[in-house]
């Protein structure tokens, strides 16, 4: 009974060993995610969205570059891939928006909501139509960006406050798939692929610098961080605020 005692603690005890954290996981498991957030309150923020991993990044401008808050998923979007073109089409807008104070919504139907801006100045150029296109709680959504109430509420919490602290507008960049070249390639044979090549260059710059991209609208098209004069002529109007 001694030996069958002893073998019994050794088994039971192997979950408890196998399950312990290496270094490396304890590190990870230190990510000071939790400091990065308390610091990034008040300060300038900048989302990124990406439909087909339903996510939605908050980033927050801390020691002179941006640095990710927190990573949210997306409860519900609506109309697949590529951006929307028509009032009606239940297409989930793709592109480069801007929030200012003014379209902050704290009493939205859909608990809280962040109006994008669409349609914005491609999207005119394109004689694109919509409106009210939002990132909103209650987990709904016809063409907008659902998020659970408790997302909604941190996300709005974050770009409310760095508004008020003088952020005059928060960027926002909605990408239909992280924009790797192999992503890209996937998707090589879309009719949306050369709509999507003038996002990637705003995908890539982020990645490496991590400044929000300058973006302007010049013919029709999206540029990214070009000079302000191109061939003598001046661009459209922003569609992206530089930040400071």
């Amino acid at each position: 009974m001694g030996k069958l005692s002893a073998f019994l603690v050794a088994v039971l005890a192997l979950p408890l060993i196998s399950c312990s954290s290496s270094a490396s996981e304890q590190s990870v498991a230190a990510n000071p995610v939790p400091v990065v957030k308390q610091q990034a309150l008040g300060q300038p923020v900048y989302i990124q969205v990406f439909k087909e991993e339903r996510t939605l990044e908050l980033y927050a401008k801390l020691q002179g570059k941006y640095q990710l808050v927190d990573s949210y998923r997306i409860c519900k979007f609506s109309g697949g891939l590529g951006p929307k073109r028509t009032e009606g089409d239940l297409k989930s807008p793709e592109g480069f928006y801007q929030a200012t104070m003014s379209q902050l919504k704290p009493d939205s139907r859909y608990y809280q909501a962040i109006n994008i801006g669409f349609p914005n100045e491609f999207d005119r150029a394109h004689g694109y139509s919509g409106k009210y296109l939002m990132i909103h709680g209650d987990c709904v959504s016809v063409g907008c960006y659902a998020m659970t109430d408790a997302y909604i509420a941190e996300i709005y919490r974050y770009v409310n406050s760095a508004l008020i602290n003088g952020q005059p507008a928060v960027n926002i960049s909605i990408y239909p798939f992280r924009m790797t070249e192999k992503n890209m390639q996937r998707h090589r044979n879309s009719s949306y692929y050369s709509f999507w090549k003038q996002l990637q260059p705003a995908y890539a710059y982020f990645n490496e610098y991590r400044q929000a991209p300058q973006v302007d609208v010049f013919n029709g098209q999206y540029v990214v961080n070009r000079p302000p004069m191109l061939s003598g002529q001046s661009p459209s109007q922003l569609a992206f605020a530089k930040q400071e």
